[in-house]
């Protein structure tokens, strides 16, 4: 895939947003199906950059991502 695009996993997770090469890439949203949240910047198909990741109960948490991990 690349370019914008829709992925749903069988289990409920959705990506929507930018990719590159088959690989999340740009800004996009993932969600869990308990209602978890990331939306932001990805990179190799990885959290990168800046993005704001919210909890299943609606704690938000914004910051710095590198390779998936907030810095």
């Amino acid at each position: 895939m690349h370019g914008n695009g829709l992925f749903t996993w069988a289990d409920g997770r959705c990506y929507k947003g930018e990719y590159f090469d088959d690989k999340k890439q740009g800004y996009g949203v993932f969600t869990w199906p308990d209602n978890r949240k990331y939306e932001g910047n990805w990179m190799n198909g990885k959290q990168h950059g800046s993005g704001t990741y919210t909890s299943s109960k609606g704690e938000a948490k914004k910051g710095q991502w590198a390779d998936g991990k907030r810095i």
